[in-house]
């Protein structure tokens, strides 16, 4: 079974994220490589290797008003190089692409951030904005590439994944565009259980 954890672009949303960013409201992106699912390059090189990992999933979606923290996972369950998706709800509870939806989404603590670079995962995925805030967010994403973790954001249908794959293993699938200069590529990423 296969499960695409990409958001559909509509012509609504690209829309809504270019009005947003004429307008000051959220800070531009440059260009349109941050719509959507995608991670944000950070000057660094996707690996092909990367385009098929080992996926862990984390359901979070319990924690509101403080930082996701290491205490609220399983951390004996990461390995090395694999591709750690937390489920905050937040992308099914808010509509994605309205000024909400990027500002004061779920976060992960510093402490949690640095304990997944440590243990050297390949890839951090959230069904939010960011793994960090505005004013934290560039700086999270060039710490966690900085060590060889790129930050996919934007998933969809993480509570699905969870549902279907309980505690069976399954494989991210993550093909980014094949763009050269951009800050992010857009990506489609696709589970295997």
């Amino acid at each position: 079974m296969k499960i695409d954890l990409s958001v559909a672009i509509t012509e609504e949303i690209l829309n809504n994220f270019l009005t947003l960013n004429k307008t000051g409201e959220i800070p531009p992106v440059g260009k349109f490589g941050h719509i959507g699912t995608h991670f944000d390059v950070m000057d660094k090189e996707f690996q092909l290797e990367n385009t098929e990992r080992k996926g862990k999933i984390f359901d979070v979606s319990h924690i509101k008003d403080r930082d996701i923290e290491i205490a609220d996972i399983d951390e004996t369950k990461i390995e090395t190089q694999d591709f750690i998706l937390f489920y905050t709800g937040w992308l099914k509870e808010k509509k994605y692409g309205n000024l909400e939806y990027f500002t004061n989404h779920p976060q992960l603590s510093h402490a949690l951030i640095t304990y997944l670079v440590n243990k050297k995962v390949s890839m951090i995925g959230i069904d939010a904005a960011g793994i960090r805030r505005a004013s934290e967010h560039q700086e999270a994403d060039m710490y966690c590439a900085n060590n060889g973790v790129f930050v996919i954001e934007n998933l969809n249908q993480l509570d699905v994944l969870l549902q279907k794959a309980g505690t069976n293993n399954f494989i991210i699938h993550t093909y980014p565009v094949n763009y050269k200069g951009l800050t992010g590529l857009p990506c489609r990423v696709v589970a295997e259980i």
